[in-house]
């Protein structure tokens, strides 16, 4: 039984994270979006099973990992990511990151390359600014009485109407999981995202890249991940008839992208 495990940051932040799959096979970290848990990729787990041996976390300020004080940086959640791999003495992962995951995935691939053997940016930006439209979500959320509005315009950004329809128990979990969370985590999160702009120094990366894209995408939109693959030497991009949750929406067919991409380069 794959339980849920922990660890300690170097600055006393405790990250939850789930291992599981063949020991003899690639490990595959999957890093996911802001405001939801690792259960986010839930509907790929069977998928990518037999494939890879499957890493998941909740990013500081999410889930059951701790909530830090203050505005959490780039620099830091990247840094977690490499702690919780020297946790369990990982070197070659496949990297996948959604939305903020992916925000994450880029600074590996600028910062530690060394330490990846490829890299799915899902979903995602190398910059959402500008800055005042942030700080003034940031403070909504701070003082809002309850996280509900909070909640309901993220589920509106994730996904489109149709799927709120076909999916309802799905996008419910989401939305439970939302009201979990912590605003403060949601925030510092946030601000991670608007302190961030890494439109040059992605050229730096030269990675095996997979981005996908969806091509409704409110949130990081598609034009978004053109900009990150005619930057990334090494990318490809695949865009997908889908909002901001691919996986979500089509988990057999990302599935399939990325057990493609890695096998076969």
């Amino acid at each position: 039984m794959n339980q849920l495990r922990a660890f300690l940051t170097g600055d006393d932040c405790e990250i939850a994270f789930q291992i599981e799959g063949p020991t003899n096979k690639p490990v595959l970290m999957l890093s996911n979006s802001i405001a939801t848990t690792m259960q986010m990729w839930k509907e790929l787990i069977p998928l990518l099973r037999p494939h890879f041996r499957i890493l998941r976390y909740d990013a500081r300020g999410h889930g059951v990992s701790s909530v830090p004080a203050g505005g959490y940086g780039l620099d830091r959640l990247g840094q977690d990511a490499l702690e919780l791999m020297d946790h369990l003495q990982l070197n070659d992962v496949h990297f996948c990151g959604l939305s903020l995951g992916g925000f994450v995935g880029q600074w590996l691939g600028i910062h530690a390359p060394h330490r990846l053997a490829s890299l799915i940016l899902a979903n995602t930006s190398s910059y959402l600014g500008p800055t005042p439209q942030w700080d003034s979500r940031i403070r909504a959320i701070l003082t809002a009485e309850t996280i509900q509005e909070t909640a309901t315009g993220f589920i509106n950004n994730w996904f489109s109407s149709s799927t709120r329809q076909t999916q309802a128990t799905r996008v419910e979990e989401f939305y439970h999981d939302l009201l979990t969370l912590s605003a403060q985590g949601i925030a510092a999160n946030l601000a991670a995202v608007r302190d961030t702009d890494m439109r040059r120094t992605v050229s730096l990366i030269e990675l095996p890249t997979l981005i996908i894209a969806g091509r409704h995408d409110p949130v990081t939109l598609a034009s978004h991940s053109e900009l990150m693959a005619s930057t990334i030497s090494n990318a490809r991009l695949m865009t997908f008839e889908a909002v901001h949750m691919t996986p979500v929406e089509h988990p057999e067919a990302f599935a399939k992208a990325l057990v493609d991409f890695i096998n076969n380069g």
